[in-house]
């Protein structure tokens, strides 16, 4: 198993334990130089926010344990696509990259629909690693989403 796989093993367990819990199964690490420095899965209906996703929440928590809102050096991964929101979080955030799993064709601003990362008309970008244990990442939103209907 490389690194990237092993970060994305703990947010595919963030989103196992988001489902458990009613929230759209979306799990989110931060990890820099080997560290989980944060962790994080949806809270959106337990909060009652719409901001509160698992990148949104990482990145706080991660923000907060390094003591400012840039984040040098640091490696996000998801387990699906950024959203723009939280792309923009990504970008903001100044993380270097972003590993996600599953890509979202109705909301992914990280290539699919739109490109916010790697927009080179913004002063920072991130470095996007696409597909890291995609099947897994997809097979707990289609299980998620089947028991609900």
């Amino acid at each position: 198993m490389n690194d990237y796989e092993h970060y994305m093993h703990i947010a595919l367990n963030e989103a196992r334990m988001a489902a458990e819990s009613g929230e759209v199964p979306v799990g989110a690490v931060v990890e820099r130089g080997g560290e989980v420095i944060a962790a994080a899965g949806n809270e959106r209906e337990e909060r009652k926010d719409p901001t509160a996703h698992a990148e949104i929440i990482a990145i706080r928590e991660a923000a907060k344990q390094l003591g400012g809102w840039r984040l040098p050096g640091c490696t996000i991964y998801v387990t699906v696509e950024p959203c723009p929101m939280c792309a923009g979080a990504i970008y903001q955030a100044r993380i270097e990259r972003l590993v996600f799993g599953t890509i979202d064709e109705k909301a992914g601003a990280a290539g699919t629909l739109m490109d916010i990362t790697r927009d080179s008309r913004l002063n920072h970008q991130t470095e996007v690693v696409a597909g890291v244990l995609a099947q897994e990442s997809a097979t707990i939103l289609r299980e998620f989403f089947s028991r609900r209907r």
